[in-house]
């Protein structure tokens, strides 16, 4: 496998991002652990077939989090 050089933290930073861009994750449609990476930022399920843009390495990113939490809460308010 390869990996990155020039320090201990490059290297972490390294193994984190390609284990969470090979891990499975849930779709939000069917929530099956069945969404793989396809491409830089294009993430499938496997099972429904739907097909999201995320994040480059995880489906999800803190920011996407924070608004969808943030949509949330205004649209109960409303």
């Amino acid at each position: 496998m390869r990996s990155s050089k020039y320090g201990a933290s490059n290297r972490k930073l390294h193994d984190f991002a390609i284990k969470s861009k090979n891990k499975r994750y849930e779709c939000p449609k069917c929530a099956k652990l069945k969404v793989i990476r396809k491409g830089n930022s294009i993430w499938k399920c496997k099972s429904c077939g739907g097909v999201f843009a995320g994040a480059a390495y995880s489906l999800t990113t803190k920011t996407g989090e924070v608004a969808k939490r943030l949509v949330g809460e205004y649209s109960k308010a409303a």
